[in-house]
This record gives structure tokens, sequence and C-alpha cells, in this order.
């Protein structure tokens, strides 16, 4: 069975090792224990800045940081990154295109107990709209450890997601490559795509196994990178399988979803289905049951796929 961890544990350690070797600022909101940027102020104490519980303020600290040339690892949880901090986010940071980093944790439905006011199920949708954002959506720890070192030596503003559930370690960290803007086919198929992120990887390839004992094909691709999109993987699955069903831990209103959907009706136009929640806010509980809840599960993005290829 594979190892799980949370891809916010990762952050904080890859924030951890790498402050060995890159010189890089960490700024918190008064969260350090939960979005784990305390690993790296246990370590690095001179090179970490708790803000308290003013994201807004936090933000624009990491804008100045960036404008005297610092590289600033802005952490909070995703809901008060890119909810409460927005403007300062839009304003002091992308629009003058600085060198900022947004570590944004406990971002999805899997923040479980913490119910709808934390389960944020919109930020993809609202930081791809930001012009020059980057969005960065890491499916488990290898590949959120290599999505911290990219940004490091990425000079620009970009969107870093992070989960609270440990998930399936999916990727060998010794052999594993992020490719910026550049998704990966993790499994080839014919009869449909299931184009997955974050932890709707794992489950993505379980779909797989379940439409196979149906004698179903599927191909399944993970996007890390949500903006820029990968339009060449996206358009060459549309071509080649006639049917794409997309999976995201957030709403499918403006997330994964519609950035895939936006490349296949302008260039390529197949069905696409899209697995997420529906529109809704979440609700306090335990993970597994809101998975189940939501149509966050295998056997969903299953049965969407079958839907999909009965419309080609």
């Amino acid at each position: 069975m594979a190892e799980k961890i949370a891809t916010r544990e990762a952050y904080g350690n890859a924030l951890a090792e790498f402050g060995d070797k890159y010189d890089f600022v960490v700024l918190d909101a008064d969260l350090a224990a939960a979005t784990k940027t305390g690993v790296f102020k246990k370590k690095f104490p001179e090179r970490f800045f708790d803000c308290g519980i003013a994201e807004g303020n936090m933000m624009t600290v990491a804008a100045g940081l960036a404008a005297a040339g610092q590289i600033p690892f802005a952490s909070t949880f995703a809901m008060f990154a890119a909810g409460r901090a927005f403007e300062q986010i839009r304003n002091s940071i992308a629009y003058p295109h600085l060198n900022v980093k947004i570590g944004a944790t406990h971002a999805g439905i899997t923040v479980g107990e913490d119910g709808a006011t934390h389960q944020c199920l919109e930020d993809l949708g609202v930081m791809r709209t930001i012009p020059g954002m980057a969005v960065v959506n890491p499916a488990d720890a290898t590949e959120a450890r290599a999505a911290v070192e990219w940004a490091i030596n990425y000079n620009g503003p970009v969107y870093l997601r992070f989960g609270r559930l440990a998930v399936p370690v999916l990727f060998d960290k010794d052999t594993y490559k992020f490719e910026f803007g550049k998704g990966m086919t993790l499994a080839d198929g014919k009869d449909v795509t299931i184009i997955a992120t974050g932890i709707m990887v794992d489950m993505a390839l379980s779909a797989r196994e379940l439409l196979a004992a149906e004698g179903i094909d599927a191909r399944v691709i993970n996007i890390h990178t949500i903006k820029p999109i990968d339009r060449d993987i996206i358009l060459a699955a549309a071509a080649e399988t006639g049917a794409i069903v997309t999976a995201e831990e957030h709403n499918i209103i403006g997330g994964l979803g519609s950035a895939v959907a936006e490349v296949v009706c302008e260039a390529r136009p197949v069905p696409v289905l899209r697995v997420g929640t529906e529109d809704k806010f979440g609700k306090s509980g335990k993970v597994p049951a809101l998975l189940e809840a939501y149509g966050l599960t295998p056997a969903a993005i299953a049965a969407k796929a079958k839907a999909a290829i009965a419309l080609k």
C-alpha cells in the first residue's frame, strides 16, 4: 500500500529542505503549525515572519520584500489567501508582477470538520483569472516538493495549492521531474481521457481500473499546472480518445474543468464532462463521507467517463 503524506506536510518540509540551498524568506498568518511552515521557522528563525491574523497585510509585506529583491513565500489557508487577501494579491503582487509565492494550504472539501467557511472550492478559478498568475496544484508529496523548488527558481507570482488530507505518494522522489505548464500522461488509453488534478489524480487511476473491468480503456492525465494549462496534451487527448472527463476537488465552475473545456471548445470540440463540487458549498463532516456526498470518488469518475463515451 502506498505511503500517505499530506501535500501541506510536503510543503513545510520542502521549505526547510531548500532553505539550505536557496535564499528565500517565509511569511505566515498565525497558522505555522497548520500550514507546516513552522518546520522552516524552527530551522531558520531569522528568515521567518509571523504577520498575525492579517492576511491582506501579509501579502503587501510579501510584495514589499519582493520589490526589495527577496523571494517570499506567503502562507495561509487557501480560503484566506484566495478569498480574504484577493485584492492585495491582485493589486500589490500580480499587477506589478512581483516575485511572490503564495503557499495556500487546507484547500478543498477535505478540510473536513472545519466546514464550508474553510473549505475553499473557488480558489483555482479566482487565481487563474488574475493576469500573470501561475497556478499549481500538486497531486502528491513528491510533486509538492518539486513544485516548491521550481517556484523558488521561477520569476513571477505563483499560487501553490496544498491539502490537509494525507494522500498516496504516486511519484518517486528520485526520478520525478516537475515541468511547469506540462501535463503528464500516467496511463494511456483509447476510449476516453480522464484529466485530473490534486487529490483526484489518485482517484482517476482507480477509476481507470474500474473502467478496465468493464472493457473500457481510459487514458489518465495529471494536470498539476492549472495555469498556464497544457493545451497540447489536452487537444491530443481530444483527438485520440474523443471524450474527456475532468476531476478536481473544486467547484466545477472556474477550475480545471472550465480550463479544459475552454481549450477543447476553441480547437477540438468533443464531449467534456466534469467531476467536482457542483456549485455547492461544503459541509462539516468526516472526509470519507464528504467525498462520497459530493461525488468525488473513483466510482463517480468512472460513471462520468461512461456518460462521456455515450455522447461521442
